[in-house]
């Protein structure tokens, strides 16, 4: 925990909003997208989403393939603590869906689909993409299927697997993504694993997100060494998400804004 409020501290310190930002690739994405104001339909469906399953009492066996939780202390737990504890919040929700809204991804991958909070956001932000969702537990991606179909998101293909297993099996060169949205195992060693199997993707207009970056210590030395790689050209540090593009006609540069 301490960890956190440093790395929160030293965040508040270096970060800016748009007027302190003088790319104007980064500059229309903050004020366009991450500041938009606009009430969204959308958002009515997101937040029909989350009562949902905040209203499900019912409880699941989780298996987590994962770094484990902060807040769990057993792996059968309540619908709707998880939904509460561990789902993405409804403010970065929103965000999500803006981001696919902005740049109309047609083609997303998401690392994580827990009870599938934020792959409702992407479905919502592009209902002409194509959303693959990668989750490790059984139980806990039924809930999604069954959500997602109440929704009646259509645009979502669920794949239960181990995160590393699908990567390392899935033909790259048949398909691209020009989204994905890393939001599974938040250790260093698959964070960065992730990453490198990911690499022959990218196109010039990829846009990747790394949740929970300020995770713990591991995690922020991952975000480093992800800035640092030689095909990475801006990043955007939000606290919470690492927001990573490819762009080659930009000068290498990161910046740490407030959302």
């Amino acid at each position: 925990m301490l960890q956190i409020i440093k790395s929160y501290l030293t965040f508040l310190w270096h970060s800016k909003n748009e007027h302190g930002v003088h790319s104007p690739f980064v500059f229309d994405l903050v004020t366009k997208c991450f500041y938009d104001k606009k009430n969204y339909t959308e958002y009515s469906v997101l937040k029909e989403y989350r009562n949902s399953l905040l209203q499900n009492k019912n409880t699941i066996e989780v298996t987590d393939f994962g770094a484990g939780s902060r807040v769990f202390k057993s792996n059968t737990r309540a619908i709707n603590q998880i939904a509460k504890n561990a789902g993405i919040s409804s403010k970065r929700a929103e965000v999500l869906f803006r981001l696919v809204r902005y740049f109309q991804h047609e083609n997303i991958l998401e690392i994580g689909t827990s009870l599938g909070l934020a792959t409702a956001a992407l479905s919502l932000g592009n209902k002409n993409a194509k959303i693959s969702t990668l989750e490790g537990c059984p139980n806990t991606i039924a809930i999604a299927k069954n959500q997602f179909q109440l929704q009646n998101l259509k645009n979502i293909e669920c794949v239960n697997t181990k995160f590393e297993d699908y990567l390392k099996s899935f033909n790259f060169r048949l398909s691209t993504f020009d989204l994905v949205y890393f939001d599974g195992n938040h250790s260093k060693k698959a964070t960065l694993a992730y990453f490198e199997l990911l690499l022959p993707t990218i196109s010039n207009d990829s846009v990747w997100i790394f949740d929970d970056i300020h995770w713990n210590a591991a995690m922020e030395e991952a975000w480093d060494n992800i800035k640092k790689h030689p095909k990475v050209k801006v990043t955007i540090d939000t606290f919470q998400w690492g927001i990573v593009f490819f762009r080659k006609e930009q000068e290498k540069e990161h910046f740490v804004i407030r959302m």
